[in-house]
């Protein structure tokens, strides 16, 4: 699918400002998957329908939960965990989009989970950094994407924790796993350094 294409389909499921988010998380995926080798067409079509089920009825989200293959948990959690679980589903049942790291990179973009693919850690990066976000601890991530995309994501993922811990919110399991598993991979790469 051709980009123009891809963000065609998109603009009508999101507000203006989040279609400008959601270029700027292309773009910001684009140049991550020219730095770290993975393909530039993939991350710009995964970063465009990213968040194409954010804006759809809770109704309509914990009804394709309820019904389909996705963890039933998801409901105990807050609604803003679901749009890329559903996304995920949605961009095949709508569009017939089957590639398993697109579609994985959208599911997880907003949680991660253990074991993420490098390209999945990508989409994940560039829906933080990208450049219109504005909050405290960015500018170090920003710096580190640069250099080291595990090291990124692990900011990331201690960032998010924190900030939920702070608000009191729970956490959905996977956004625990994916911070460990950074923290493992990272420990055992120094260890050999």
């Amino acid at each position: 699918m051709e980009k123009n294409e891809a963000i065609n389909i998109v603009r009508p499921y999101l507000t203006k400002a989040r279609m400008e988010h959601t270029i700027r998380v292309a773009e910001t995926a684009v140049g991550l998957a020219s730095k770290y080798g993975e393909s530039v067409e993939k991350a710009e079509l995964a970063a465009i329908f990213h968040d194409y089920a954010k804006y759809r009825s809770l109704d309509e989200m914990a009804r394709w939960i309820r019904e389909s293959t996705l963890p039933k948990d998801l409901l105990d959690y807050h609604h803003e965990l679901w749009h890329g679980p559903v996304g995920s589903l949605l961009i095949e049942r709508e569009h017939g989009i089957t590639d398993t790291d697109i579609k994985n990179a959208i599911y997880y973009h907003t949680t991660g989970r253990a074991n993420m693919s490098q390209f999945e850690m990508i989409i994940y990066l560039a829906d933080y950094i990208e450049p219109g976000r504005k909050f405290p601890g960015l500018d170090e991530v920003r710096q580190m994407a640069e250099r080291d995309l595990l090291q990124a994501c692990f900011l990331v993922s201690k960032n998010t924790i924190n900030y939920l811990m702070k608000k009191n919110a729970t956490i959905y399991p996977d956004s625990f796993h994916a911070y460990n598993d950074f923290n493992r991979k990272l420990r055992f790469n120094q260890a050999f350094q």
